[in-house]
């Protein structure tokens, strides 16, 4: 019998277009696996350079470490900075309109 594996879903977005990678891993790999098996796959498509591999990383929008060890099905996600944090931006846009 063969080792148990799993499959992943490594998912990256920029304002313009998202990434995708597919990975298939080992049972007991973790998320820094999972994003090196996605940065293969992100080399062979010539994808690689826009990509910050030393992002943050969570699990369906959960931060977590790259020791974490995904799920079968889990979507990794790596986190790009956000230019503002959308809360305060939301609050701002609510105090202007307040104030007419």
């Amino acid at each position: 019998m063969g080792s148990a594996r799993k499959r992943c879903t490594v998912a990256f977005a920029l304002p313009q277009r998202q990434f995708l990678w597919e990975v298939e891993l080992p049972e007991g790999a973790s998320i820094a696996d999972a994003l090196a098996a996605a940065q293969a796959l992100a080399l062979e498509r010539g994808e690689a350079g826009s990509v910050p591999w030393d992002a943050p990383v969570g699990i369906f929008g959960e931060a977590r470490a790259r020791h974490d060890i995904p799920r079968d099905g889990d979507r990794v996600e790596l986190y790009r900075p956000l230019p503002a944090d959308p809360r305060q931006r939301r609050r701002e846009q609510v105090r202007r309109q307040r104030g007419r």
